[in-house]
């Protein structure tokens, strides 16, 4: 039964039910016939048997008293012919009827012997069929032969003759009455007997009927519930299996333990799970190598197409300065170590402002945001925020490197620089038809690669493009750098410096923020001495700032080749 499909195990509850239904109803059927039979044999054979003998016995003693009446014309002083005539025609009317009841009550009796009761109740009418039978030819036959000649005696006018012979009947008259009487008791008796037997079988009949049906419904109880248990059960299994898959718990199997199709359906439930732990692997592999989201949103082939888009992103670069002759110096060993450590220390920050690692080139880092990762208005702040922890981890990474390596003291030239960049560009899977790399590309890219680069000109950490300051002003802390064309750029932008988080400005930075931007005014004014103050003044407040020194070696240029008529205050940067 358990491995059949659900319909049939329905099926087979509801055959089974109406199958019990119908045995419980042909049973009860079979039994109220059976009483029904034992009311019909009462009212049809016992009752009437019983009432014609009685009957029988009621027109024997009429004809009695017909006969007395007789007798008592006879010795009335005038006869009335006419009134003894009646009344002889009456009693021998009720001789007659006598006859016919006592013929009625033993046929009905024959009856019942022939139809086979009960062994007792057969013996019990034999018995009275032979005491009847023997009342007809004995004393009844007797009584009939006195009556004769007592008639004979009478119509002789024999009065001596009369008397003796009316002594003679009543006699035999009271045997009869007597024997009639005794019949019509035991009569009586066996139909009490008869009457309290059948009210019993109708009461055996409503217990057994109910007992039965109790049972039925017992059974039908059972076996519901076992094939209903059959069924649930593996559903309450599978529901628990899916509420662990919906936790995250991917080690839980559920057991096939039916055929049907919620056995179907367990299997497939089964393989699923071996699928989503597959590619939970896979995340987990891949992870390592591609940032998460991108290798979910690749399996999932919904998130991310293979045609490019273009979109606004916001792009970082990040890259290690004065390393290279350094490293050339180190052990490989010790230079996979610095590298890891440096790597995992610089990628924890733009890991926790959700920003998406693309590759890493050399010891270089490259990570964007943006669609269809972050919204608009998120992704330059999270990027700058990134940017900014990434400088805060600076000291505590360098500090890190001589118990790294196993020394005292590690000389290691080690700083960062930093590119952000805010633009459109074009997002998709790019590479060849045998390997592709979901990636960014475009002008934005090259002016955050650039962006990095011109650290080193101006002598800071980290730049972005004033798209990218100006929608994360409220998160960091900038100021304006410069207004210059990068490397393969045909119009001037202006750049920003990170100095750090919103409102984390020492006062040495907050007055070179305020003085290098005066001087910035001054020296696009063509105002070279107050320039030249400014900027000085800047250096008071942060003797080792880059800039400041830059824009002051610029002014002695400008002072000795004064720029065209024409000049914007704009420069042009043509190295990478």
């Amino acid at each position: 039964m358990f491995t059949n499909s659900i319909r049939r195990k329905i099926m087979g509850i509801a055959l089974a039910l109406i199958v019990l239904m119908a045995l419980t109803s042909v049973l009860s059927l079979v039994m109220v016939r059976r009483v029904g039979d034992r009311f019909d044999e009462l009212t049809a054979v016992h009752v009437p048997a019983y009432g014609s003998l009685a009957r029988a016995h009621i027109r024997s003693l009429e004809r009695a008293l017909a006969l007395r009446r007789l007798v008592i014309e006879t010795l009335a002083p005038t006869l009335d012919a006419t009134n003894f005539e009646e009344t002889k025609k009456t009693f021998l009317a009720k001789g007659l009827e006598v006859e016919r009841e006592v013929a009625a009550a033993r046929a009905s009796m024959a009856a019942l012997i022939g139809e086979g009761g009960s062994f007792e109740d057969q013996k019990a009418f034999v018995r009275l069929d032979s005491r009847l039978e023997a009342l007809m030819t004995g004393p009844r036959r007797f009584l009939n032969e006195e009556i004769a000649r007592l008639l004979a005696a009478i119509e002789a006018k024999d009065q001596r003759a009369v008397a003796d012979g009316l002594v003679r009947v009543d006699h035999l008259r009271d045997e009869v009455n007597a024997q009639f009487e005794a019949i019509r008791a035991e009569m009586l008796v066996l139909l009490r007997a008869d009457g309290r037997a059948t009210l019993e079988t109708q009461q055996h009949v409503m217990w057994v009927a109910a007992v039965v049906t109790l049972l039925a419904a017992a059974l039908g109880v059972v076996f519901s519930t076992l094939v209903s248990d059959g069924v649930t059960g593996p559903v309450r299994r599978l529901l628990e299996g899916a509420r662990a898959v919906e936790a995250g718990r991917l080690d839980h199997e559920v057991a096939v333990t039916t055929h049907d199709e919620i056995g179907h359906l367990t299997h497939a439930f089964n393989q699923m799970v071996e699928q989503l732990r597959q590619k939970a692997r896979i995340l987990d592999t891949f992870g390592h190598y591609v940032d998460p989201r991108v290798v979910q949103g690749l399996i999932d082939r919904s998130a991310l197409g293979a045609d490019g888009q273009r979109r606004v992103m916001t792009v970082l670069f990040c890259d290690v300065a004065g390393f290279t002759g350094t490293s050339e110096r180190m052990t490989p060993q010790g230079l996979v170590k610095i590298l890891n450590s440096y790597f995992s220390t610089m990628s924890a920050p733009i890991r926790e402002n959700d920003g998406v690692i693309d590759k890493y080139i050399g010891d270089a880092i490259m990570a964007y945001w943006g669609p269809p990762f972050h919204a608009d208005g998120d992704q330059t702040q999270l990027a700058c925020v990134a940017a900014a922890a990434m400088l805060e981890r600076l000291e505590s990474l360098r500090a890190s490197f001589p118990e790294l390596l196993g020394m005292r003291s590690a000389p290691i030239s080690f700083d960062i620089r930093i590119g952000v960049a805010t633009g459109e560009a074009l997002v998709g899977s790019i590479g060849s038809e045998h390997m592709m790399n979901y990636t960014v590309v475009g002008d934005t890219v090259n002016f955050a690669s650039r962006l990095e680069g011109a650290c080193k000109h101006y002598g800071v950490r980290a730049l972005v493009c004033e798209r990218t300051a100006r929608a994360a002003d409220a998160v960091v802390e900038t100021r304006e750098i410069d207004l210059v064309a990068l490397a393969g750029q045909e119009k001037p932008e202006r750049i920003f410096e990170i100095m750090g988080r919103k409102g984390a400005l020492s006062a040495e930075q907050s007055a070179l923020r305020t003085r290098f931007a005066e001087g910035l005014v001054a020296y696009r004014a063509g105002d070279w001495d107050a320039a030249r103050s400014a900027f000085t003044a800047g250096l008071c407040a942060a003797p080792a700032d880059g800039p400041s020194h830059l824009f002051l070696r610029r002014l002695e240029q400008m002072s000795a080749a004064a720029p065209a008529d024409a000049w914007d205050g704009a420069w042009r940067l043509d190295e990478k």
